[in-house]
């Protein structure tokens, strides 16, 4: 997977189509991210006997958004780009965006 936590994506389709966010958690196994502020969705929480700092009552929170319906924005010019992962001289890999060829780590 070639987006990472902190990465600022674009939303390309579904319900939050056209916003943008940092990238809070990925989940590579499912090819899911989660995305600050996008994809809210409503959990009930009862209270439980041995956590009680826990929040309690319908929360708020962050759903999963498949790979695909997400593009990461080039740091230049803030467009959806795809990225293009090369190595330098030392063999370490490092993240490029195809659309301004500036690299992205």
């Amino acid at each position: 997977m070639k987006l990472r936590k902190g990465d600022e994506v674009i939303v390309i389709a579904g319900k939050d189509r056209g916003k943008t966010g940092a990238i809070l958690r990925v989940d590579p196994r499912r090819d899911r991210v989660y995305v600050e502020g996008l994809n809210m969705v409503k959990r009930h929480q009862r209270p439980l006997p041995g956590r009680p700092n826990m929040q309690v009552g319908v929360i708020e929170r962050e759903g999963p958004i498949h790979v695909s319906n997400v593009a990461i924005l080039d740091p230049k010019d803030r467009k959806p780009t795809r990225v293009r992962v090369l190595r330098d001289s030392q063999g370490h890999r490092m993240r490029m965006s195809t659309r301004s060829q500036s690299e992205l780590d």
